[in-house]
């Protein structure tokens, strides 16, 4: 699949336990030729944890991407404005952010991003994960699934046994959903099996 002359906005959300996987699918994006830009919400530029910390992750992202990480809404809002990008990822996509989008509230740089960019008609693919997917953020879920222009990488139940409310999205199908997101098309199956326990 090649993403070549394709302009991404790639936003991570507080997820952190899927950072990794996220910087993996965003290499895949890359290696397919994409040109990415950045950006982080409050909690994911500001919040160092035991996945590792805060200015790491920016200094990483930096270095993948060739450019400064979008980390304000001011910086945020020209997004929509200048056509800045074709697509926009948001991977990984938190129950916070989710209630943020399927309600219309702007107040991050993620959440503005988004608003921005999707007044241009333009797709907005979400990587779930959350621990409560089947539970609280469901009707998020669903509310989004239902709106135009927005997308989600494939999801499942990645502990049912443990954590039985919480999906994550296959980071490795990150690729796939977006290209078939450019054809305002829903990558299928939306839901997996779950992960075996």
């Amino acid at each position: 699949m090649s993403l070549k002359g394709i302009k991404l906005g790639y936003a991570l959300t507080g997820s952190f336990c899927t950072f990794e996987k996220a910087f993996a699918a965003l290499k895949a994006l890359l290696e397919a030729g994409a040109e990415v830009c950045p950006i982080m919400s409050f909690n994911a530029a500001g919040i160092s944890s035991r996945f590792g910390a805060a200015d790491e992750h920016i200094k990483r992202l930096e270095e993948l991407c060739g450019r400064e990480v979008i980390r304000t809404i001011e910086a945020a809002e020209p997004i929509g404005p200048k056509k800045m990008f074709d697509a926009l990822v948001v991977a990984p996509c938190t129950s916070n952010t989710l209630a943020k989008l399927s309600n219309g509230i702007t107040d991050t740089p993620v959440t503005m991003a988004v608003k921005s960019h999707i007044r241009n008609a333009r797709p907005v693919v979400l990587a779930v994960s959350t621990n409560d997917a089947l539970a609280a953020s469901a009707k998020n879920i669903g509310m989004l699934q239902n709106y135009k222009n927005y997308y989600f990488v494939p999801y499942r139940q990645d502990n049912f046994q443990g954590k039985p409310n919480s999906a994550v999205a296959d980071f490795e199908m990150l690729l796939p959903a977006v290209t078939a997101a450019l054809e305002h098309k829903q990558l299928q199956p939306v839901l997996l099996p779950p992960i075996s326990q």
